[in-house]
């Protein structure tokens, strides 16, 4: 195996066709199931983009209802569920209170094991609605405050930050959180999204797969990233000293939390997206400090970084939005992973469509027919 070429991190190893979604690096363009997500954040919803990942198509007015139904029917939580997890450390990680909730979850459902299409579609919107009442219940357990029960007739946006806040939800702030989910709910092929596939390819079931995702987004090279862009910008405090903390950090070879991206190599559209509803949120909450501190960082960024293809990320805005909405940043990440369980389940739904066990090699480089000593002769 000398001559076989490495690849580490897989960069740009293709393992899977998808219609799921697109994401061109080059252009700065992503595509859910066709459709541009500029368009899906004004026009669409998350429940809708939820149909049409699960689905491949958009619903028609009367198939949406229902999928809309089923998710508010599936908003409950079994009580053995919250009776587990109030006996677990409120000081544990909130990732890891997810991933114990998940696999809780599971024992639970009665069509685990059933592989049909249809009965994975089904599972795929219980752990949509499901994983979205226990994340917001995490936030509030951590933090000791009362569980606050999911509503029948809210948006799945809303009565999230409902559950989370224990707060009457304004439109905007409804409209804000929706174009969150939108953006987080899938992204092609990142390290989770493959780890949820590795898990699938063995023919394990669902809520397996999704908690491989939601173990592999739990490392800070991917789903913490928001929550150090967001320590950055608190800790640079004030837009005057935006300057020198980026190039003091950029002479100590620093890494700039939420800029560059290992596919997008120009500005990350969803980047865009989220600074525009930044502006509107501060201006709506009277707090500017947030969106102004950004505003300097990336734009000594882009003077000091001009020609390298480092630009925002998803993950430079977003800490700063979520804080305005009054989302603790503890549970940013899991905040993630519940947006991202509709992308991990299609794209489960579509491998297995055409299932190969996932199998890589490793290149060996160390010795070999090395003599056996005795343990008296080592």
């Amino acid at each position: 195996m000398s001559v076989v070429e490495l690849h580490k991190g897989l960069d740009n190893i293709i393992v899977k066709e998808t219609v799921l979604s697109y994401v061109d690096g080059e252009r700065g363009r992503l595509y859910y199931v066709g459709y541009p997500i500029e368009e899906l954040v004004e026009k669409s919803t998350y429940e809708e983009v939820c149909f049409l990942l699960l689905h491949r198509r958009l619903p028609k007015k009367e198939e949406l209802a229902s999928f809309d139904r089923e998710l508010k029917k599936e908003r409950e939580i079994p009580k053995e569920v919250i009776d587990a997890l109030n006996l677990m450390p409120r000081n544990a990680h909130p990732m890891d209170l997810l991933k114990a909730g998940i696999a809780l979850l599971a024992l639970y459902d009665p069509e685990l094991n059933v592989h049909e299409k249809e009965a994975n579609i089904r599972k795929s919107i219980r752990l949509i609605s499901k994983t979205a009442t226990l994340t917001a219940y995490i936030s509030r357990y951590i933090r000791g405050l009362d569980y606050v029960q999911p509503s029948k007739e809210m948006s799945h946006a809303a009565n999230f930050l409902h559950m989370v806040t224990g707060e009457e939800i304004d439109e905007l702030s409804a409209k804000v959180m929706d174009v969150a989910f939108i953006l987080h709910a899938e992204h092609e092929l990142p390290a989770s999204s493959m780890a949820a596939l590795t898990a699938a390819s063995t023919l394990s079931d669902l809520y397996s797969a999704i908690l491989a995702g939601v173990a592999a987004l739990k490392g800070p090279l991917h789903g913490g990233a928001n929550e150090k862009a967001l320590e950055m910008i608190l800790e640079i405090g004030s837009p005057e000293r935006a300057e020198q903390y980026v190039i003091d950090a950029l002479r100590a070879k620093k890494r700039v939390m939420g800029f560059g991206h290992r596919v997008y190599k120009s500005y990350d559209p969803r980047a865009r997206i989220f600074r525009k509803y930044l502006e509107k949120l501060s201006e709506v909450k009277g707090n500017k400090t947030l969106l102004m501190i950004a505003d300097e960082v990336e734009k000594v960024m882009t003077r000091e970084m001009k020609g390298k293809g480092i630009f925002p990320n998803i993950d430079f805005y977003s800490g700063s939005v979520f804080t305005l909405l009054g989302i603790p940043k503890e549970i940013f990440t899991p905040f993630f992973a519940t947006a991202r369980v509709v992308g991990w389940a299609a794209h489960v739904l579509e491998y297995w469509e055409d299932n190969r066990l996932i199998r890589p090699r490793a290149r060996y480089s160390g010795p070999l027919d090395l003599q056996y000593p005795s343990v008296e002769n080592r």
